[in-house]
């Protein structure tokens, strides 16, 4: 279903029940039973569903957080996905609108689909702004081919706190103006294929050490020093007409009367702040409303719901109690209330279904050649120089790969140009090996993105690198996380150079720097302590 009836005329047509329906987002997972997809079925008919949120499985992380469920990878999803959306679309009533988070591609939910950098990687490019529209492009082509209309990105949160569980490589960087520059530039190329974006997570998420998904994060800043700061990204692109504004899972006592009350339902947060002093006029949507720094503290069944609407949120996210949810709704809210969050929703579905959405099959080599692009201007010289690893590379050197085998592409690129012995950690013998060795080139691939016990990496790795800092001339190429540093006493090391992702054409790029082909000019957006 493609057509939509104007808001004029479809305001008077729909009940205030159907129009709260319009408001639900609920979950819908791409793997996921029969039984379970007849189920939304029924409720995208019987409650007039207006959009759904797709995620990989229920095993997924977004829904599966302490269980350690093992999520089951199917090479076909994508297939699935498209299949599914046509499925949903067929038995609404009203055209759905389709969302995702697709921060750095389809990938980021759906196997086999084309994956872009992370934000962080983005954030070293220096001065290539054209960089970032064509990603935030490329996405939405990617988006409108599988039938999705709402990309849940880009992330503006500052990550200004190293330890920060869930935002960190998510974020553009520290620096308010880099963070807001990237975003306007993302979602201009967003725009530009009629796919919509959303801002997150308002009031800022950066500062945080606690992840959302488990437990209530606190901002303890006052705000003066919000507004300076955090919510600078938000306010700047609020003047560009942004489509969305997600608001977060984190209480910030300096904005809201009730000091412990998660910004999803503050109503000072939302309509006062957002709204009112900021002057924020289009959709707002909660955060999912299953995470456990809300969903644990409400669990009489309505009431959460209930709650958020009530707050500002005009799109209720995840949200897992439909027909308690609605019926609270319709019992406590005015009708201003529904039928102004009703237009907010209707007009963005205009934005979608009365614009011509024509869509360009993806091809691997577009994004092959886009990476390469960003794989060259983000590598960056994080200590050292060019000319001490052209002296390293003449004197002769071994390689060590921590966290992957040593049979990985940048060692094997290098390999055939200059001639070297190559050990992974899972050599116990490794030192004994190398007891007469000067030179030693390092390949650090962390096993994990987020920095939940230390990046995945094992203790015996961690003293390995840390002693050989210290009793060798060691040349580090990090390809993940650059946060990944604090857990190996960044300041012991004499040359190193972050290559932000660990994907083909990052590696070739890296081996290109290392053989002096290249050189490393972006900057890195973060601090390391």
């Amino acid at each position: 279903m493609t057509n939509i009836t104007a808001y004029h005329k479809i305001r008077a047509r729909l009940t205030p029940t159907e129009k709260i329906g319009q408001l639900f987002m609920p979950a819908a997972f791409i793997n996921d039973t029969e039984e379970a997809i007849k189920a939304l079925e029924n409720s995208i008919k019987k409650y007039n569903i207006g959009s759904l949120c797709f995620f990989h499985s229920r095993a997924s992380a977004a829904t599966n957080f302490e269980a350690k469920k093992k999520i089951v990878y199917n090479k076909d999803s994508f297939n699935i996905l498209k299949k599914l959306i046509k499925r949903y679309q067929d038995c609404a009533q009203q055209p759905l609108l389709i969302s995702i988070d697709a921060e750095w591609g389809l990938a980021m939910r759906v196997e086999n689909t084309p994956k872009y950098p992370y934000a962080i990687t983005l954030g070293a490019i220096q001065n290539n702004n054209d960089l970032l529209f064509a990603i935030g492009k490329q996405i939405a082509n990617d988006c409108k081919i599988a039938g999705i209309h709402w990309n849940l990105a880009p992330v503006v949160d500052i990550n200004n706190n190293p330890n920060n569980p869930v935002i960190g490589y998510r974020s553009f960087g520290e620096n308010k103006e880099l963070v807001t520059q990237k975003a306007i530039a993302f979602i201009k190329g967003t725009k530009s294929e009629q796919v919509l974006t959303c801002i997150k997570h308002f009031p800022g998420h950066g500062d945080t050490d606690i992840d959302s998904h488990l437990g209530l994060p606190v901002i303890k800043k006052t705000k003066k020093e919000l507004l300076a700061n955090e919510l600078f990204p938000f306010k700047e692109l609020i003047k560009t007409d942004v489509d969305s504004v997600m608001v977060g899972h984190l209480a910030v006592p300096a904005l809201s009367k009730n000091k412990n009350i998660p910004a999803t339902l503050s109503t000072d947060i939302i309509k006062d702040l957002l709204r009112k002093e900021l002057g924020f006029n289009g959709v707002v949507i909660s955060d999912a409303l299953n995470m456990h720094s809300v969903s644990k503290t409400y669990p009489m069944k309505g009431e959460l719901e209930w709650l958020a609407f009530n707050a500002g949120n005009d799109v209720l996210c995840f949200a897992e109690n439909i027909e308690e949810g609605i019926a609270t709704i319709l019992k406590n809210a005015s009708q201003n209330q529904i039928e102004e969050s009703f237009e907010r929703v209707w007009k963005l579905k205009e934005k979608v279904f009365l614009n011509k959405n024509e869509q360009k099959e993806t091809s691997v080599h577009v994004n092959n050649k886009l990476n390469e692009r960003i794989a060259k201007e983000s590598i960056t010289l994080y200590k050292g120089s060019e000319e001490k690893i052209e002296s390293f590379k003449n004197e002769g050197f071994i390689g060590i790969s921590i966290g992957k085998s040593s049979n990985n592409t940048f060692f094997k690129s290098i390999s055939k140009e200059i001639l070297f012995d190559t050990y992974s950690t899972t050599n116990k013998e490794i030192l004994n090996s190398i007891n007469d060795k000067k030179n030693i080139l390092i390949s650090l691939f962390p096993p994990n993105v987020k920095p939940l016990n230390n990046f995945g990496f094992l203790e015996e790795e961690i003293s390995l690198l840390k002693k050989l800092t210290r009793t060798k001339n060691v040349v580090l190429y990090v390809f993940g996380n650059p946060y990944v540093l604090n857990i190996f006493a960044a300041e012991n090391f004499k040359t190193v150079v972050l290559v932000c992702q660990d994907e083909e054409k990052f590696q070739e790029n890296a081996t290109k720097h290392f053989l002096g082909y290249v050189y490393a000019t972006g900057k890195l957006p973060v601090t390391i302590n």
